[in-house]
């Protein structure tokens, strides 16, 4: 009797089959029940994507690197072509100096000029430089501006003298409104007035500031007329006019409207002939 055959054993899947399986049985568990499973598939167009996005990447960072490196070379070279190189370097011949005054010499401010000859203009330290011109005998103060390509426009306020001061020593010295001397003379300068302060005064320095302040308040016109001045506190400045007259001045408050009173009267037929005007008080002036 021939023995029972054994139960047949289900095939082996082979390698080739196992994706399918895996995929189908993925999808069989995310499909929405009673929908049909959608097969899985995988086309060579989705790996050209993927490399064109790749070289797509690549050339952009290509792009910025040679962008990049441009703006360094174009910065470098503005920077060697303002800062190091001739080609916006000062000439001393292109710098003019304005308003030099009386007591000013243009040489000396020139001079200090000079020592940064050939310097940049974008590097040149012109707060340095008015700081430098400011040594400069008679100048009061200055303005510095670059006048490209290569020049520069110094504006000056020169110390000018507004009296002369009797020296003990002979002759006179000259000072400007803020007391600074400024230079010397054997003789008074014509139109200058002559500034006296009595050795007695309360406050030589005070009263010396008072006088200077009032002298350099008065409009060209008034201190034109100015002959001399004399005081002996800051209380009691007098002026002799050239004509004669003598003006009671006071203190140097006020003095705007002092000029003002002392114009009105001067300019008034009743008034204009008087030999004193006391302005001590303005609001209520005295001829006599």
């Amino acid at each position: 009797m021939a023995e029972p055959s054994a139960p047949a054993r289900p095939a082996r899947p082979t390698p080739e089959s196992a994706p399918a399986v895996a995929v189908t049985t993925y999808a069989a568990r995310r499909r929405a029940p009673g929908l049909p499973v959608r097969p899985a598939v995988v086309s060579s167009r989705s790996a050209e994507r993927f490399a064109e996005r790749v070289s797509a990447r690549r050339a952009v960072t290509r792009r910025h690197v040679y962008l990049g490196v441009a703006v360094t070379v174009v910065a470098g070279l503005l920077s060697w072509l303002l800062l190091l190189s001739p080609v916006l370097a000062l000439e001393p011949d292109r710098v003019v100096v304005k308003d030099p005054g009386t007591v000013v010499t243009v040489a000396d401010v020139l001079a200090v000029v000079d020592a940064r000859a050939g310097t940049p203009l974008p590097r040149l330290d012109t707060v340095a430089l008015r700081d430098a011109i400011l040594e400069v005998p008679g100048v009061r103060s200055a303005k510095v501006m670059r006048d490209w390509p290569h020049g520069l426009t110094i504006t000056l306020v020169s110390r000018e003298p507004v009296a002369a001061i009797p020296d003990p020593s002979g002759g006179y010295v000259l000072r400007d409104a803020d007391g600074v001397q400024v230079g010397r003379a054997d003789t008074p300068p014509t139109g200058l007035p002559v500034v006296t302060i009595p050795a007695t005064a309360t406050d030589t320095k005070r009263t010396l500031a008072a006088v200077l302040g009032v002298l350099d308040a008065l409009p060209p016109d008034l201190s034109a007329q100015v002959a001399s001045v004399e005081a002996s506190s800051q209380d009691t400045v007098g002026m002799d006019l050239r004509d004669g007259a003598h003006v009671v001045w006071g203190s140097a408050d006020q003095t705007a409207l002092k000029i003002a009173v002392l114009k009105a009267l001067r300019a008034a037929p009743t008034s204009a002939h008087a030999k004193v005007y006391d302005l001590s008080a303005p609001t209520l002036p005295i001829t006599r």
